[in-house]
């Protein structure tokens, strides 16, 4: 049947979300409320929907965040003396795109890395790309990265992201 083959279709072009949203329209045929463009935009906005997820988890694994943080966890009761304005204007990302620096400064245990980590959460769900690295680490690997020859591929791979956290 013709619906058979653009499921296919549409499987192989790798359109999964397009794909199950067709075949849900199918399965379901008595929907008239809606007509033909309203359902497919529906089914195109389900794909690109489901495009835009597995980037930003994409953007989410490749930061390899040590904390699983989120700017709307910020919890400003505790005595960081966090200004809430400041952190909503961090929350934009405006500085990344406007390639500005941030330093975190404060004393141990206060949440530092949680903060560049919730700000790095928020950049990858803003569509920015992002690289979480303990100093002591990089500057371990960078030895390492001189010796074996891999310096210059070492500096492409830390000049690539949008947002490097040094912590």
């Amino acid at each position: 049947m013709l619906n058979e083959q653009t499921h296919q279709k549409l499987v192989a072009m790798k359109l999964y979300a397009l794909a199950a949203a067709f075949q849900e329209y199918l399965d379901k045929i008595d929907d008239s409320q809606l007509c033909f463009e309203e359902r497919f935009g529906l089914m195109v906005d389900r794909q690109w929907t489901e495009r835009e997820q597995r980037r930003m988890n994409r953007r989410l694994q490749v930061a390899k965040l040590r904390e699983q943080a989120c700017m709307e966890n910020i919890d400003y009761r505790h005595p960081r003396n966090l200004d809430r304005s400041v952190i909503q204007r961090l929350a934009t990302c405006q500085w990344i795109a406007n390639h500005e620096n941030l330093l975190l400064t404060g004393p141990t245990g206060i949440g530092k890395t949680w903060i560049a980590c919730a700000l790095a959460n928020q950049a990858c769900r803003q569509g920015y790309s992002a690289l979480y690295s303990r100093l002591p680490r990089l500057l371990h690997n960078l030895n390492i990265a001189r010796a074996d020859g891999s310096y210059v591929k070492e500096l492409t791979r830390l000049a690539n992201p949008e947002l490097l956290i040094l912590d």
